[in-house]
């Protein structure tokens, strides 16, 4: 492969992901050495054609210190999304009171959620429409500031109302994950609000394709340690699941 079409390849690849970790770029040209492909990185960063950042790249749409716009998460991984949001149904109980976060994944969660007696609530504006459809589920908007990249509401109002309610279970959204360190999302405030939430839950339950596995986010939201429960489709690596083993988390 010549390097042009190498280039233009990896440009591809980070566009449709939107993150990607270097060490899934490894895996993607297994024939390239590594020093070979920080150069290319370090080449389309000053062309303006990717973002480098700590442990990967970025598109040039997914700015630093930010989640991408929701309308471009929602066509990624979808099939894996959709496999994710039929398992986490599963595991929904009547009558109870829980916490749905925002993003793609939890979006797709509300969209199969049985219409059953349940109280919902949520600070994404994206779940909220799909439960609007709903005969049975009571849903309960929390209110702030709007985020339009997330189509949710954050910030201080936000946290101090969801400080102020408990929930049976929690379905936290992430954007990356990366051993050591836990999950993480872009916005500071975001990170904050899925805290308080997290806080708030007697059960912790954190939705998560494999393609988020290894992906550098800028602000914590918690360790792996800090949900009960993770549910995949059945793509994590060997090293993800026992890690969960080793945490006393349940992989689903």
């Amino acid at each position: 492969m010549v390097m042009e079409e190498r280039r233009e390849r990896i440009v591809e690849l980070v566009n449709s992901e939107g993150s990607i970790s270097f060490s899934k770029l490894k895996h993607a040209f297994p024939n390239v050495s590594e020093m070979t492909l920080r150069t290319d990185l370090k080449t389309l960063d000053e062309a303006r054609r990717i973002v480098r950042v700590h442990g990967g790249a970025r598109s040039v749409g997914f700015a630093v210190g930010t989640d991408d716009l929701f309308s471009r998460r929602v066509s990624r991984n979808a099939a894996a999304k959709r496999a994710i949001a039929a398992k986490a149904a599963g595991l929904v109980r009547p009558d109870t009171a829980i916490f749905i976060d925002s993003g793609s994944t939890t979006t797709a969660l509300a969209a199969v959620l049985p219409d059953v007696h349940l109280l919902v609530f949520t600070n994404s504006l994206t779940v909220a429409s799909e439960l609007a459809r709903m005969e049975h589920v009571r849903t309960m908007v929390i209110g702030g500031k709007l985020v339009r990249h997330s189509m949710c509401t954050s910030g201080g109002t936000a946290i101090e109302s969801v400080r102020a309610l408990t929930f049976d279970q929690i379905f936290l959204g992430v954007t990356g994950y990366e051993r050591g360190r836990g999950f993480a999302c872009g916005l500071d405030d975001q990170a904050v609000f899925k805290r308080a939430a997290l806080a708030q839950s007697n059960e912790r339950i954190a939705l998560m394709d494999s393609s988020k596995e290894g992906r550098h986010s800028t602000f914590a939201i918690c360790g792996l340690d800090g949900v009960d429960a993770v549910v995949s489709e059945d793509d994590v690596s060997g090293e993800f699941a026992a890690d969960c083993a080793a945490a006393g988390v349940r992989l689903l």
